[in-house]
């Protein structure tokens, strides 16, 4: 269960991270407020995964899946670029993501 709650962390980090774009520096009230919403959110959740995982563990992995996340919708939403280089890094995220979690123990 400790995973499934670090997971929903993660994807609040992403929910907030694409929501910064959609604030428009905080100028707009509505993306703002979904942006806030889950900044808190994802740490709260964060911080309940690190009841029982490691904080390396729990923080490199929350980081690593806003970082997929973030870049896969980047480039889906905001027609970033699709680069070899850059999925290859993406997959090396993934990667770390899945050895942290085989590794835990």
């Amino acid at each position: 269960m400790t995973w499934v709650v670090l997971f929903i962390a993660g994807l609040f980090e992403i929910g907030w991270a694409i929501g910064l774009k959609y604030t428009n520096g905080f100028t707009r009230l509505w993306p703002s407020l979904a942006t806030g919403v889950s900044m808190v959110a994802s740490v709260v959740l964060l911080s309940l995964a690190m009841r029982s995982l490691p904080v390396g563990t729990a923080y490199a992995v929350w980081t690593g899946i806003g970082a997929v996340g973030t870049v896969i919708l980047g480039i889906m939403l905001f027609n970033e670029p699709a680069t070899a280089g850059r999925i290859l890094c993406v997959c090396l995220i993934i990667g770390g993501i899945v050895g942290l979690k085989l590794t835990n123990p």
